[in-house]
């Protein structure tokens, strides 16, 4: 997978801060390049989107097994 670049960022503040995104401050998320003002935003996203997709996850196993 090619290194997220600043000019495909879907925005251009980051969600955590409200600070404009760095180049070297990106990630990738379902598909898309998600930008951060610094690392400590990108990092603790990067937590919290592995946190609730395991969550969904679980979520969805026992969905499943309930039927």
């Amino acid at each position: 997978m090619e290194k997220p670049e600043l000019k495909h960022v879907i925005n251009t503040i980051c969600p955590w801060s409200g600070e404009p995104v760095r180049g070297d401050s990106l990630t990738r998320y379902r598909g898309a390049v998600v930008g951060f003002c610094n690392r400590g935003c990108r990092d603790r996203f990067e937590r919290a989107t592995r946190a609730f997709d395991a969550a969904l996850e679980v979520l969805a196993e026992n969905a499943g097994s309930a039927q």
